[in-house]
């Protein structure tokens, strides 16, 4: 049966006659799919506390001569099964940069990974969400590769410029446009058909390595849609849409945010809806809290959870101002629109903490000294080009104990420190996720970032898995760290309050305290949080509660 809200959608960005030969061939994918999606098992939807996410690379965990997805799967096993049930795995792809966002390949797991066999083992013990790195594709690419040697069929892939094109109004559009990096945004490469000027959104420096795909050529939404598909059969059940914010670019707008993205995320779902419904769309769209919101659209069209990108600066704010007042103010207004909306609760990731998800929430000025002091503290800063031509802030990188730690205090108060961040974000409603180094609180690399010169490779670290079986059977700061971490995940699993539907409740008791109340038909609890270097006397429902520096208290509620 014809799908006429997809063909709706097409039409909508391709025009009637495009648009309804776009509709026949992705039908003709939808119906493959369907057919192969049978012989994989389905994993069931977030539903409960007990989901929770640890993000990873395939390569985290490292043995000489092992392939790394096994050792990965080896510490999952071995570390986290009884605790975490979903994984996100990054990019696993053969890859040119960016630590597997530069995709060579789609359909090739690097070799020094494993195999999509390796993929498959994982998925049917663990949730699994990986990356559609739909922005952009490596110039080592046998699609740009076809490009440069002037193959008709790929000559649209890509959105490039000659030199007479380069004109006086091209450059003033170009400036309008919304990105972050500092850098030249088209790159100059030699083609069979003579010189051409490429859009590189995410280039680094003099780094042109990651190529914008082109989305006004439907043929490019196919071979992406046909990639999702593909991933369906390897028993991926999660999809983060890696930086859909800059999918579609149209010259005199910012090129950010465009009305067309939200249709290509609504055909993503609308398709997945099709061929496995209980399948998850994940936005990460590093943006203004209210613009990354918008990406759950009416509920029901678009991304089942998006990245809560405010939660991380306005944490670190809360602890560094010593002041909850702007992180409890913003979280009293969370809400989705649907039961089958989500956000994912994270404080750290792949990429620096991102400050645009502040923006708007917190003062400028707020951001520029919440920066400042994460700087002098070790952290490494990206910038962005603002509208206006100069450079703002766009992330800052660290690892999350290096952000928090206070470098003149001793390690019990920044571990208290660390734990009741994470206490935080698991309090709130939504899919927590936590960032691998974090289970150990590693510090920021400095002799990685030395040798690349890569302000994110400091939180990227690779870690020697029998280095680290060494470390977590002695006492060791390590060791500490895990167990608290496991400690706080068991925690939470074992309160039915804190399951992804139940209601929440933003407290004002205190500017030092960050309080939510949690509350479903099997439990009502109080969490308390202190983010500040006081004791701190709390009275709610004519009960005293006394939150010691630094520390927090998740306690169930007598009806």
């Amino acid at each position: 049966m014809k799908n006429n809200y997809i063909v709706e959608k097409l039409i909508s960005l391709y025009g009637t006659d495009k648009g309804e030969d776009t509709y026949k061939k992705l039908q003709a994918i939808i119906e493959k799919e369907k057919k192969n999606i049978g012989k994989t098992a389905g994993a069931s939807p977030l539903i409960s506390q007990k989901d929770i996410v640890l993000i990873t690379y395939p390569d985290s965990f490292t043995e000489d001569g092992t392939p790394r997805l096994k050792t990965l799967h080896k510490f999952l096993n071995t570390h986290i099964k009884e605790y975490i049930n979903t994984v996100h795995i990054l990019p696993f792809n053969s890859t040119s940069s960016d630590r597997g966002f530069s995709v060579i390949n789609y359909y090739e797991v690097k070799k020094d990974f494993g195999s999509w066999e390796d993929i498959e083992l994982i998925g049917k013990e663990y949730k699994l969400m990986a990356d559609i790195v739909l922005n952009h594709i490596s110039s080592k690419s046998i699609w740009f590769r076809k490009f440069l040697q002037g193959d008709p069929k790929y000559q649209d892939f890509f959105i490039n410029f000659t030199e007479e094109q380069i004109t006086a109004d091209l450059v003033k559009n170009l400036q309008k446009v919304t990105r972050p990096r500092a850098t030249s945004i088209l790159a100059e490469f030699n083609t069979r058909k003579g010189k051409r000027f490429v859009w590189t959104t995410f280039s680094v420096g003099d780094k042109t390595d990651q190529i914008d795909l082109n989305y006004k050529n439907p043929e490019v939404l196919l071979a992406l849609m046909e990639l999702m598909g593909f991933l369906l059969k390897k028993r991926v059940r999660m999809f983060r849409l890696d930086a859909a914010t800059y999918i579609w670019k149209e010259l005199g707008t910012n090129c950010a945010n465009l009305s067309q993205v939200h249709i290509i995320v609504q055909l993503f779902r609308a398709v997945l809806d099709e061929i496995c419904p209980e399948a998850v769309i994940v936005t990460e769209t590093n943006v203004p809290h209210k613009e990354n919101i918008a990406y759950f659209g009416n509920g029901k069209d678009e991304s089942q959870m998006i990245y809560n990108f405010a939660l991380p600066p306005l944490v670190l704010h809360a602890f560094y101002s010593a002041n909850a007042n702007y992180l409890t103010e913003w979280a009293k207004h969370l809400f989705t629109p649907s039961e089958q909306t989500k956000f994912f609760n994270f404080l750290a990731c792949h990429d620096g903490i991102g400050m645009n998800g502040a923006r708007g929430i917190l003062p400028e000025k707020e951001i520029e000294l919440l920066s400042a002091n994460l700087a002098n503290n070790g952290a490494k800063i990206n910038y962005k080009t603002l509208p206006n031509g100069r450079e703002g802030i766009y992330e800052v990188c660290a690892t999350w104990w290096s952000a928090l730690s206070l470098p003149k205090k001793n390690f019990e108060i920044n571990y208290k420190r660390f734990l009741t961040s994470h206490a935080i974000a698991f309090a709130l409603a939504g899919i927590p996720g936590i960032y691998y180094v974090s289970l150990f609180g590693k510090e920021n690399d400095l002799q990685i970032l030395e040798k690349t010169k890569h302000n994110r490779d400091i939180l990227r670290q690779c870690i020697d898995y029998n280095l680290l079986l060494s470390t977590l059977k002695v006492s060791s700061k390590e060791r500490r760290i895990f167990d608290g971490m496991i400690g706080l995940i068991s925690e939470r699993v074992s309160h039915p309050a804190f399951g992804p539907k139940a209601a929440q409740k933003i407290l004002s008791l205190d500017q030092r305290i960050f309080a939510v109340l949690r509350s479903c038909e099997d439990e009502e609890l109080l969490a308390l949080h202190n983010i500040t270097k006081d004791s701190v006397k709390i009275t709610y429902r004519k009960k005293e509660y006394i939150v010691h520096p630094y520390d927090f208290l998740w306690e169930t509620l007598k009806r």
